[in-house]
């Protein structure tokens, strides 16, 4: 049963940000999928992964700032337990930025777990159950996040999870299966990146009694799940379609031209409540190629579009404020 946080409906109910419950109501547009520092291969850095805080503090602070000058409230940071997520930076960039910032809990998929996940003193060897993922991720959400070796902070806002893209493994049907019951438990919701069937994916989650509005499917502008009709599917369902990569236009996904066409008919369709948008940005990158594309390219450049393709005022807000006001909300 969800803690003190609880909402009594999206409006009135709070979000869970690393500087503590705010009301849903004072995110404002929420970017809900991005990444501000991202680290491979994450907590444990590699050798060669040098880190100079406050050269990153300054580089995202200058990021944050601009999304806000552009309109934007409140950034989710959606790369989960072991990738560069860093607490006490965010509260520190929160409170000089004004931006609102959630961070998430959560881990996947199965190639990017650390051995001691995949390999536990079990005889033989087994990957962890979806009971034991679940049982951490709640703890991130009840007890604070956890600062590596030292302390937990804040709660978690989301439980973010990913399946392999070549498509799901038994390691991440444990782990969306734990995701869903952690937020069962807590009220949080999940977002998930689906692996190479967005439908059976999302149905995981909603096996184990998740309710299809507390889920955000991401990845539903890559061109094979366009293809398939998984957006419309996805949508009809109940669940949040997430167009997580606004933005990148690399082959691989549909272009912003594309997306915003999906989006028109998303609503045309009766779904405008069920649609999301986010770019995937990676504030900086230690480790990997990071996604140059600005936290404010959904407000500056995509919307727009939108408007073109005959979305109103109400539409769009609702897209950009409402929408991800209803997920965060801690229920």
């Amino acid at each position: 049963m969800p803690g003190a946080q609880t909402a009594a409906n999206a409006t009135g109910g709070t979000v869970n940000t690393v500087l503590g419950p705010v009301p849903a109501r004072d995110l404002g547009v929420v970017a809900v999928h991005e990444a501000l520092l991202s680290v491979l291969p994450g907590a444990e850095y590699a050798f060669d992964v040098t880190i100079d805080r406050a050269e990153v503090f300054e580089i995202l602070a200058g990021k944050l700032r601009d999304f806000r000058e552009r309109g934007g409230g409140t950034i989710v940071d959606g790369t989960g337990m072991f990738h560069g997520r860093d607490l006490r930076l965010y509260e520190a960039l929160s409170r000089t930025t004004g931006v609102h910032i959630v961070a998430s809990t959560g881990q996947g998929p199965e190639g990017l777990l650390g051995g001691y996940f995949l390999t536990p003193q079990t005889d033989p060897p087994t990957p962890w159950p979806a009971e034991k993922f679940a049982d951490l991720f709640a703890e991130e959400v009840t007890e604070g996040m956890v600062v590596p070796r030292v302390e937990r902070r804040g709660a978690a806002g989301l439980v973010a999870t990913a399946a392999t893209r070549e498509g799901m493994t038994a390691t991440d049907e444990s782990l969306f299966r734990g995701a869903a019951r952690a937020a069962l438990a807590t009220g949080v919701p999940v977002s998930l990146r689906h692996g190479n069937d967005a439908v059976r994916d999302l149905e995981v989650v909603l096996d184990e009694g998740l309710p299809a509005g507390r889920v955000a499917v991401g990845g539903l502008d890559r061109a094979d799940a366009v293809a398939s009709g998984a957006p419309l599917e996805i949508a009809a369902r109940g669940a949040f379609v997430l167009l997580d990569c606004v933005g990148t236009e690399d082959g691989g996904h549909i272009t912003d031209a594309e997306r915003a066409s999906l989006v028109a008919e998303l609503v045309a369709a009766g779904h405008g409540a069920r649609v999301l948008l986010s770019s995937g940005a990676t504030g900086v990158a230690k480790g990997h190629p990071a996604n140059e594309v600005g936290y404010g390219h959904v407000l500056t450049a995509f919307a727009p579009l939108l408007k073109a393709r005959g979305l109103g005022d109400e539409d769009v807000r609702r897209i950009l404020v409402g929408n991800p006001r209803d997920l965060l909300s801690v229920r």
